[in-house]
């Protein structure tokens, strides 16, 4: 039996964010999501708000704890890419990913952590990629942010373990999205082809892991690394 829980997802309104909203919400947690547009699912509270705005996020916060209570499980998944090659990447082209996909995980962590402090309970979820660790040709932005989300966690650990709050990574591989299902088909059997389950994954594989990792199942986790990939990065 899991104790139901205020959740946080940003980046709750399309893809792999919207899942991990509707599973928390279908185990009877409280459920809040950020969007810049859009909504959550049915049943979240869905508050506008850009992780590269630290006073948006003020107000997003403070309007979740006000309606849903003390923010109890955090999962930093708003992220963007830039995606071509080193020599061809702007200054912009790079930095505009690290602002999202990591410091936007810093701005939110920091203000989130205050009422996890204070009730010494705390679940931080970060959503990183396959490729932070396998690494990519054309995302050295992109693979950058989400290996810096791990070193992120396992300090995390570090500084608030004693207090009940644990830090992991989650890392998807490939995903049954909108994103790949407009790839070309020959580019998605090619895909395929390298990873040994030999097939992408279920935007709702992702978010059990995530809701594991949040239960009271998964005290004694943090710092961890699950892979969500089908085998795809094995080793790394």
């Amino acid at each position: 039996m899991t104790t139901a829980r205020t959740v946080l997802v940003t980046g709750g309104n399309r893809g792999i964010g919207f899942a991990i909203a509707e599973t928390f919400i279908a185990q009877g947690h409280r459920v809040a999501v950020t969007a810049r547009s859009g909504a959550g699912p049915q049943g979240a509270l869905t508050v506008i708000a850009d992780v590269t705005d630290g006073e948006s996020l003020d107000r997003a916060l403070a309007e979740v704890e006000e309606k849903l209570g003390p923010i109890e499980v955090l999962v930093a998944n708003a992220g963007i890419t830039k995606d071509m090659l080193l020599l061809r990447m702007t200054d912009d082209d790079f930095s505009s990913v690290i602002d999202t996909n990591l410091t936007g995980s810093f701005r939110l962590v920091k203000r989130g952590i205050k009422s996890m402090i204070k009730q010494r309970f705390g679940r931080i979820i970060f959503i990183s990629s396959v490729v932070g660790l396998l690494g990519s040709a054309g995302q050295v932005n992109y693979s950058a942010s989400k290996s810096a989300l791990v070193g992120f966690a396992r300090s995390l650990t570090r500084e608030l373990g004693s207090r009940g709050i644990t830090a992991n990574v989650v890392a998807p591989g490939f995903i049954e999205t909108d994103m790949t299902a407009a790839l070309p088909e020959a580019q998605q059997a090619e895909y395929k082809r390298t990873i040994p389950a030999g097939r992408f994954a279920q935007p709702s594989e992702v978010a059990a892991a995530v809701a594991w990792l949040a239960s009271d199942d998964a005290a004694y986790i943090s710092g961890a690394v699950i892979p969500v990939d089908g085998g795809l990065g094995m080793g790394h």
